[in-house]
């Protein structure tokens, strides 16, 4: 089972890298799985240690793939690091082991620390499809756009019915992102 999460690593400045990234488990260990090239690949690499926020949240997962990256960290507990301030809870892993792969390889990595903060209040529709279209969003170069289209329209209808102020506004910035992904499409079309 792939759970939907915010991994946070350090960049080399210190500056922390804010990333919505699926995590599964094998065993006692958590998989990362990060697309290459990514600054997450990279800090794991260098640093051998992240930390998974379980958050509800999907501005944080929209804003991420918007270029709304300054959400508010504080210290991890044990690792050198940074969790998300706002997280319901969080999981700090260090790498155990690595498994190279030309597209995306896999980190395991084992639970140093975990914490909750907050209570889990409940699901809403509106969150689930906003975190589907934020990973429609984060496939625009890979995935055909009636493919991509279709799938929308259906998360829109819970978007409609079920959203909240955070979930709209996600949602907004997805598709905002959207339309300038293709307008951009469209404008190196018209140039070739």
């Amino acid at each position: 089972m792939i759970r939907e999460t915010i991994i946070t690593t350090l960049n080399p400045d210190g500056s922390v890298h804010i990333a919505p990234m699926g995590v599964h488990r094998e065993g006692e260990d958590y998989v990362i799985a990060p697309f290459k090239p990514s600054a997450t690949l990279d800090n794991l690499r260098r640093t051998g240690c992240a930390v998974i926020n379980l958050t509800d949240d999907v501005r944080i997962f929209a804003g991420c793939l918007t270029g709304r990256r300054d959400w508010p960290t504080v210290p991890a507990t044990v690792i050198a690091g940074q969790r998300l301030a706002q997280a319901l809870s969080h999981i700090e892993v260090e790498v155990g082991r690595f498994d190279d792969d030309a597209e995306r390889p896999r980190f395991y990595s084992q639970v140093k620390h975990r914490a909750m903060h907050a209570p889990f209040t409940g699901f809403n529709r509106a969150q689930a499809a906003v975190v589907e279209a934020a990973i429609l969003t984060s496939r625009l170069d890979r995935l055909p756009a009636e493919k991509i289209d279709r799938e929308l329209d259906y998360l829109r209808i819970a978007v409609d019915k079920t959203a909240g102020p955070n979930e709209r506004q996600a949602w907004d910035w997805l598709m905002a992102r959207i339309r300038d992904y293709r307008a951009g499409q469209a404008a190196g079309e018209g140039a070739a």
